[in-house]
């Protein structure tokens, strides 16, 4: 399915945040995903996979999250010293900020003519797989994918520890989450820990777990592994395709 691009704009507690939005090119109706980058925020490898998905009949909304701290349009290089700075900006944005942002997203996406408001989903990688986890507190949210998500089994996010294990309970739809065999933020006792808190509190969840590195699925770094991502596309597609239809 073609796509079009194009940017917008959201005020979330004064501050301007860029939304990258890609939409399916053939008119109608689609649900709409809020999606959410690693630490270098909306740079090609993000927009790519976003563009990716809105291909498969999603009309995907993906936040700057650093949008309190950064310049709009800031893209952070995935480098030594991008590294530092992404990982500083998260260390410095509110956990309460983060959370803030989901409902603004979530709001602009039921506010979209091309949007089925009733069928909101979300996605991200990284400290985005949290954040798309967190979303998933939000009522509205049906479906969440997480690609190697970190923190939530240490509460690494923002400023303070973030309660992300305890409010499972708050997750109403289903999450697949997303894990790398090879991945030294989410270990092995960190996976498991994650899995035992969605059983714990009786969340719907799928599981698939690649032998890859962290960021497997980001196509400009060394870690990136072409086979698995395409395993994990074809994963995460036929989740929401189930929940969605």
């Amino acid at each position: 399915m073609q796509i079009t691009k194009r940017n917008a704009e959201l005020r979330v507690d004064d501050s301007l945040m860029r939304l990258y939005i890609a939409s399916p090119k053939p008119a109608g109706r689609y649900p709409g995903i809020v999606f959410y980058s690693d630490i270098y925020q909306l740079g090609g490898a993000i927009t790519r996979l976003a563009d990716r998905l809105a291909g498969y009949g999603y009309v995907v909304a993906a936040p700057e999250i650093f949008h309190r701290l950064e310049p709009v349009g800031t893209v952070i290089e995935p480098d030594d010293l991008g590294r530092m700075r992404g990982n500083d900006a998260a260390r410095r944005t509110a956990i309460a900020a983060y959370d803030a942002d989901a409902r603004a997203v979530i709001d602009f996406l039921k506010q979209e003519s091309t949007v089925i408001p009733d069928q909101i989903g979300a996605m991200g990688f990284c400290i985005g797989g949290h954040l798309a986890f967190r979303a998933a507190f939000q009522p509205e949210i049906k479906a969440a994918a997480c690609c190697y998500p970190t923190g939530i089994h240490s509460g690494k996010l923002g400023k303070g520890i973030a309660d992300t294990l305890q409010r499972m309970s708050d997750v109403k739809g289903e999450v697949l989450m997303v894990f790398g065999t090879l991945d030294p933020h989410v270990p092995e006792a960190g996976r498991q820990a994650i899995v035992q808190a969605l059983i714990n509190h009786s969340v719907a969840h799928a599981l698939l777990v690649c032998e890859a590195d962290h960021t497997f699925m980001r196509d400009d770094g060394y870690r990136f592994d072409p086979a698995a991502a395409d395993v994990a596309w074809a994963e995460i597609t036929a989740f929401f395709k189930q929940i969605f239809g």
